[in-house]
């Protein structure tokens, strides 16, 4: 059954652009993992500080592997500091 997740990012309102483009960096990349269907980067457009990852993996488990590669732990490193939250859902699509 496939997994969709949804990844609120909030950055600090001086480290916009800083988030914004270590986001970017994990698109091409975590496209091309197996187990991705789809890896959809969006920005508020009142709050452009707000980004949201809308994601769907064939698995779960396919997406924990996602979660453990270096990609996402460079991201961490690179906006250490510059994020005020970050929530994470898993869902399931039922309808």
């Amino acid at each position: 059954m496939a997994l969709t997740i949804i990844a609120n990012i909030i950055a600090k309102d001086d480290k916009i652009d800083l988030v914004k483009s270590e986001l970017i960096k994990l698109i091409n990349t975590t496209r091309a993992e197996e187990g991705c269907i789809n890896y959809d980067l969006h920005q508020d457009n009142e709050k452009p500080a707000h980004f949201t990852f809308y994601e769907n993996w064939t698995s779960r488990e396919l997406w924990q592997t996602h979660m453990a590669n270096n990609h996402l732990a460079d991201y961490m490193a690179a906006t250490e500091g510059a994020v005020v939250s970050f929530t994470l859902n898993e869902m399931t699509k039922i309808g």
